[in-house]
């Protein structure tokens, strides 16, 4: 209103244009030099949700569909470390279910995991179109990175965790016989081998966590790595909690790629602290 006034009077008295002083508007603190993030009402942004919500939720529903058919195959592929530590030790090679609905449940428990993961690419991208209106250009590129980057690194952790961690424990484990055979429940060996293969995905999502910390100002890079042995000491200390078993060769065989991800996540903090320097910089020049 009082802009409005101000335009009248102006108009009205038209002083000479020597004597108009120019008022130059202050540049927004969240302009980064791309265009605005769109907006939306609180109605707008719940429907929107509500469509991201339903579209997620049929992905996942296909994709369980999907993993009914190939879940007996993928049990193969699952059971094949524990059944080779048992030919190691000469024991027989087989699992069991000790209810009569224990393998069906086995079924459809992994159904749904796998519908999980077949959907997983629908609902980041369902995510990415809800957040996206809201974003600056540089942020859009940044989320896209970020959600590759977090999927890349827990496939990652799961093949790890297969490949490395899960011969090992099992190795360990079924070394103890003493005077009794084993009689493996698949449906408690699945959570066991769950346990760890998610163990092992969430253990290489450590450079995300990093990225989070530094873009937050929590950390740097040099407060991480003055401080680094005693990162190493916690991160003995986590992986002797997420190792199922208690031999040091199996928390080491953890600790190793751990510590790898670590130093990977100072460089990730130190990319995050140069770019935000480099941003400030040319800010600053342009002002």
């Amino acid at each position: 209103m009082a802009q409005m006034f101000l335009q009248t009077y102006l108009m009205t008295s038209n002083p000479p244009e020597e004597s108009i002083v120019p008022v130059e508007t202050p540049p927004s603190p969240t302009t980064w030099g791309s265009e605005p993030g769109g907006q939306m009402t609180f109605f707008e942004h719940l429907v929107e949700l509500r469509k991201r919500i339903i579209t997620s939720l049929i992905a996942v529903g296909i994709g369980a569909g999907v993993g009914w058919f190939v879940a007996p195959y993928f049990i193969e592929w699952l059971t094949k470390p524990m059944l080779k530590a048992l030919a190691d030790k000469h024991l027989t090679q087989q699992l069991v279910y000790t209810n009569p609905t224990g393998y069906l449940s086995l079924l459809i428990a992994l159904s749904i995991y796998l519908g999980l993961v077949l959907a997983s690419p629908v609902v980041l991208y369902q995510f990415w179109l809800f957040v996206a209106p809201a974003l600056y250009k540089h942020e859009r590129s940044a989320t896209t990175g970020f959600l590759f980057s977090t999927v890349f690194l827990f496939l990652t952790g799961i093949g790890f965790g297969y490949f490395m961690m899960l011969p090992k424990v099992l190795k360990f484990l079924i070394s103890f016989q003493g005077p009794v055979v084993p009689l493996i429940s698949i449906n408690e060996y699945f959570d066991l081998t769950l346990m760890v293969l998610l163990g092992a995905g969430l253990i290489f999502e450590l450079p995300i966590l990093i990225f989070f910390l530094t873009l937050f100002g929590i950390v740097t890079p040099k407060f991480l790595f003055v401080n680094s042995k005693y990162s190493i000491l916690v991160i003995a200390i986590i992986a002797a909690i997420v190792t199922p078993t208690p031999d040091a060769l199996t928390m080491l065989v953890v600790m190793a790629p751990m510590i790898v991800l670590y130093f990977a996540g100072i460089g990730v903090s130190a990319l995050v602290v140069g770019r935000r320097n480099r941003r400030l910089a040319a800010a600053a020049e342009a002002h």
